[in-house]
């Protein structure tokens, strides 16, 4: 028998009004878009304001205080930087800079969710035993192999990124015959994947910037909502990438305007989540667009 949808119910199939995520048993609500911000725990990410030392307790309060203040609802923390022909990290190296970094925000922002910005299970495992909520995987389990299972063991909510070949390789992996098919199918294979595992609640990531030309990156932002139809909130991280100092000419201090703009088109196009080195302009945004939709 076929099923006639009005409007309205369309819509909410394809972009839910309410969206929760279980984290060890904790429930956290998606109704409105959050703001992530970034806590770069590395000497060489590709931003240089962004980056704080793991012996930097004073500056690391002080940045959290602003995002936490400004409404940060999440932060996301990372070891390892993923810019392209980014010098590799050492397991060893990679827990040396983020868990103190945990321990220390849980123990004086026990309220704050956390994320890990990591490819690596045994920093995922390690991360989520010390406070962690959420794992953020750039590779999407394809740089370890025991990453899905691992996570699906956490019974954390899994980011799942698409990203062809590795931080070092990805910029000559940027041909595709049909973009948004092929990533929609990736991102089909790996929700399965995930279910297989136990992983209950999965972010979808784009993955702007990796494996991807400045076009690209503006055709997928221009067809986000196409991504919808798989039914899982998606991330977007954009703030201060080349696609935008790159095209308007400018340098990356510079881009915070473009920013902000970009922000505002990929939540119009369904954008739940915005992974953002500037956290008050990211809240603005979503206030503005929360009206535009009242």
């Amino acid at each position: 028998m076929e099923e006639n949808f009005t409007h309205s119910e369309i819509e909410d199939k394809l972009f839910p009004p309410k969206i929760t995520l279980n984290s060890r048993g904790k429930l956290l609500w998606l109704e409105d878009p959050w703001v992530m911000g970034i806590i770069n725990v590395t000497p060489n990410s590709f931003y240089a304001k962004s980056r704080i030392g793991k012996d930097q307790p004073g500056q690391l309060r002080k940045k959290v205080e602003e995002m936490v203040m400004a409404g940060a609802k999440i932060l996301d923390i990372g070891g390892y930087s993923s810019r392209p022909g980014a010098e590799d990290v050492s397991e060893k190296e990679e827990l040396l800079r983020v868990i103190p970094v945990i321990e220390y925000i849980k123990k004086d922002f026990p309220d704050v969710l956390l994320s890990i910005d990591t490819f690596r299970s045994q920093v995922a495992k390690e991360a989520v035993e010390n406070g962690v909520d959420i794992v953020n995987d750039i590779s999407g389990g394809e740089m370890d192999v025991e990453m899905i299972p691992t996570v699906g063991r956490l019974k954390v909510p899994y980011i799942c990124m698409h990203m062809r070949g590795n931080p070092k390789s990805m910029d000559q992996l940027t041909h595709y015959d049909n973009l948004e098919n092929e990533i929609l199918l990736y991102f089909n294979r790996k929700l399965k994947e995930c279910a297989k595992d136990g992983i209950k609640d999965v972010i979808i990531d784009p993955g702007l910037g990796f494996s991807k030309t400045l076009e690209q990156n503006y055709r997928i932002l221009k067809n986000l909502s196409y991504f919808n139809t798989i039914n899982a909130p998606i991330l977007i991280g954009l703030s201060r990438k080349s696609m935008i100092y790159k095209l308007l000419g400018i340098t990356q201090e510079e881009a915070l305007n473009g920013t902000t703009a970009l922000h505002m088109a990929a939540l119009i196009n369904g954008a739940k989540i915005l992974r953002v080195h500037d956290v008050k302009e990211a809240v603005e945004s979503v206030k503005l667009f929360k009206q535009l939709n009242a």
